[in-house]
């Protein structure tokens, strides 16, 4: 049974600007910022069970277009980057602004939005009984936002061939991809997201995915039947979306991935093998750990384009430049 904190301290070297990242970053100027920030998350996630989802996933598509610096949670028109079709149903915006003026009321100026989103996904993943982190910290906000920098992201609809490549462009590697789309155990998806997978989906001619188990296809059209709300929710992690568990990682070696990108990760060798190593038999004394190899990636992608020292600068509020 997973432990409800592992924690790991990684040191990583990962270019020059990644490496002025620091664990206690804010020892000195905010020692306090870790627990303002768990408390916060805690009374979201207690008030909202998929809140630690959401927070998790706002910490990808924070880093996965202009780097881990804040640049989607500004709010200034039209052209905000939150915007982009690919941060669809992205939120969790207001909890990250509560920690902000609760850090600005204790140390104004200090602590960047973007290390708060960093601190958040990790207290999430703690609140979904995950592994705990130590995470580095001393990013800067971002001075650019804008809707045309998201055009990129990974979408539920990609081709394995094209998921691969986008990871590989941000300095993720195909491991990474199969544990940062592990973080799909906890919370849940639209059946927007589902109706191509389950009605129209291609190369098959149209009617659904035969990579669904038969055992499963009737659930997920019950849940999701053609014609119907496609804002319905629906768990992306079937039988166990509030824990941070490998569950997600059986249910997709069994058929019973929700997502098609999460699907497609059992069809290919390489993301296969990295799978099935998760499931050796001699695995508990052995092999890989999941819970160690997650949060290995998870901190690397946090170190993603990040800005430090001079570039950047601590916005007052989140979701607007200074």
């Amino acid at each position: 049974m997973m432990p409800f904190v592992l924690v790991l301290l990684f040191s990583f070297v990962m270019g020059s600007s990644k490496g002025q990242l620091q664990v206690g970053f804010y020892s000195n100027t905010c020692p306090q910022v870790e627990s303002i920030v768990h408390a916060v998350v805690r009374d979201a996630v207690l008030s909202d069970h998929n809140m630690a989802a959401v927070l998790l996933r706002l910490h990808f598509h924070d880093c996965f277009v202009e780097g881990c610096d804040g640049s989607i949670l500004i709010d200034n028109g039209p052209q905000s980057e939150k915007h982009a079709f690919g941060h669809q149903g992205v939120r969790g915006f207001d909890v990250i602004e509560r920690a902000k003026a609760k850090l600005e009321a204790s140390c104004p100026g200090v602590v960047s939005c973007a290390d708060i989103v960093a601190l958040a996904a990790r207290d999430s993943v703690v609140m979904a009984n995950g592994p705990g982190y130590q995470v580095p910290t001393g990013r800067r906000d971002g001075l650019v936002s804008n809707v045309s920098f998201a055009g990129d992201m990974p979408d539920v609809s990609n081709s394995i061939q094209l998921l691969k490549v986008k990871f590989l462009n941000k300095g993720l590697t195909v491991k990474d991809l199969v544990l940062l789309s592990a973080a799909h155990t906890i919370g849940t998806t639209a059946c927007f997201f589902m109706t191509k997978r389950l009605y129209n989906f291609f190369p098959a001619g149209g009617g659904s995915d035969p990579a669904i188990s038969p055992n499963f296809l009737p659930q997920l059209k019950a849940k999701c039947p053609q014609n119907g709300d496609v804002n319905t929710r629906l768990a992306i992690d079937e039988g166990s979306e509030k824990k941070f568990d490998i569950s997600i990682l059986k249910n997709i070696r069994e058929g019973f991935a929700v997502l098609e990108s999460d699907a497609r990760l059992n069809d290919d060798i390489v993301t296969k093998s990295i799978i099935d190593s998760y499931f050796s038999p001699f695995g508990p004394f052995f092999g890989p750990s999941f819970e160690a190899d997650f949060v290995e990636s998870v901190v690397k992608m946090g170190q993603l384009g990040v800005k430090t020292g001079f570039l950047g600068n601590i916005r007052r509020v989140c979701s607007a430049f200074n």
